[in-house]
């Protein structure tokens, strides 16, 4: 079982490269039994997507 330290690490990771079976097991495992560590993932999502956004940005007025 992974701490909420190394799943907060592997989110982070996982925005830049695919993680091993092994790894991706362990954050799924760790996500159904922990109440923070999803607020925190959808955390960075929500972040990835304002920046997607961000750099699309374009003021046309």
């Amino acid at each position: 079982m992974r701490n909420c330290k190394e799943v907060t690490a592997l989110v982070i990771a996982r925005e830049d490269r695919d993680l091993p079976v092994i790894e991706r097991a362990a954050l799924r495992v760790h996500m159904v039994m922990c109440k923070a560590c999803p607020t925190f993932e959808r955390q960075v999502l929500t972040m990835r997507n304002a920046m997607r956004q961000w750099r699309n940005y374009t003021d046309d007025e």
